[in-house]
């Protein structure tokens, strides 16, 4: 491409220089002969004829000064137009060929400025996101290999005796527990999947947030009790009405609670506080237990951030929970934060629309 602006260039330049020179050389003693003929007494004309050739000279000159003076946007265009370009379009071809970054330093307040900065940005993107994509691979290709690996050796064991009868039914546990997590990461996939295609389809309606609370937080009772966490939840009014999709808000406290008794220390207290504001409904989930490091804060909604060693040492986890929270929060337009201390807890806080009366 800038071969062939530059030959374009120069076909306008060499074209400007050939109408200058013919009119130097042919137009301009023409038209002043024609009008001193008309103007000028036959004296006038007769000295003319007779100094013809110094006349010419000076067409000469002014077509050297001509020449001269062209040369100066020429040369602008080629430093400030055509070197910056070919540096541009040189470091986008390195970087098509496999070099990470185009490295292009142009700092020019412009609009070649303005797209070497693009240049660069659309690189680093790139860049990152090639990375994001072998770490997501890596991650999924453990995630499965791990519960595959245990079902298999398992079974096998079972299978060829090595598990004795009065051994299996725990085992056979572990196989249902390893296949539900297997479905769990399989779901959350399919999940994201949608959210990444399509968006995320929200049927939107007017509901109580009580009961849709209440009901996600006894699906917990269970696992609660056998690690001694005790949920409190504090509702500001006996009833609060938002507009939001009520499958997808369920989904979303499910997961939260899922994380936060997760990390809960044993014997600790999950605080469930809801509250409002003008016209926002605020819910926050608050865990005692082992925080995160500040660092790591802006990784929780990355995909599989499980795989961290700053998440602590449950790894049953499918690692997509809170990227599936944050994909619903956003789509329904609200905002969702967290604020965590290490060895203190973890409080995650979003938010939902008042319903309109």
């Amino acid at each position: 491409m800038k071969h062939k602006l530059l030959l374009t260039c120069l076909g306008a330049y060499i074209l400007f220089l050939l109408g200058s020179f013919a009119a130097v050389l042919f137009l301009t003693p023409s038209l002043i002969t024609d009008y001193l003929i008309a103007a000028a007494p036959k004296e006038v004309i007769r000295y003319l004829n007779s100094h013809f050739v110094d006349i010419q000279n000076v067409c000469y000159l002014l077509l050297f000064v001509v020449f001269l003076l062209s040369l100066f946007p020429a040369g602008i265009f080629f430093l400030a137009f055509y070197r910056p370009l070919s540096r541009i379009t040189d470091a986008a071809a390195k970087y098509t060929d496999g070099y990470n970054h185009p490295a292009l330093e142009y700092d020019h307040d412009n609009e070649l400025g303005k797209l070497a900065a693009s240049v660069n940005y659309l690189a680093e993107a790139v860049h990152n996101s090639e990375d994001s994509q072998r770490k997501f691979l890596s991650n999924i290709s453990h995630d499965f290999r791990s519960p595959l690996t245990s079902i298999k050796g398992y079974v096998e064991a079972i299978l060829d005796g090595t598990i004795p009868p009065e051994m299996q039914k725990k085992y056979l546990s572990i196989v249902v527990d390893e296949t539900e997590r297997l479905n769990k990461l399989t779901e959350g996939l399919l999940t994201l999947n949608t959210f990444d295609d399509r968006g995320v389809y929200l049927e939107m309606t007017d509901f109580d947030l009580v009961p849709v609370i209440r009901s996600t937080a006894d699906l917990f009772e269970g696992i609660c009790q056998k690690k001694n966490v005790h949920i409190k939840i504090f509702f500001y009014a006996s009833s609060i009405q938002v507009h939001a999709d009520r499958g997808k808000i369920q989904q979303v406290l499910y997961n939260l609670l899922d994380n936060a008794i997760k990390f809960s220390y044993s014997d600790s207290v999950l605080l469930i506080r809801v509250y409002g504001q003008k016209n926002r409904i605020f819910v926050s989930v608050k865990d005692h237990g082992e925080g995160i490091a500040k660092e790591h804060l802006p990784k929780i909604w990355d995909r599989f951030y499980k795989s961290d060693a700053s998440r602590g040492r449950d790894k049953k986890g499918t690692g997509l929970g809170l990227s599936i929270v944050k994909e619903i929060i956003h789509a329904h337009g609200q905002n969702i934060n967290v604020v965590s201390t290490q060895n203190v807890g973890t409080e995650f806080t979003f938010s939902l629309q008042r319903a309109t009366l």
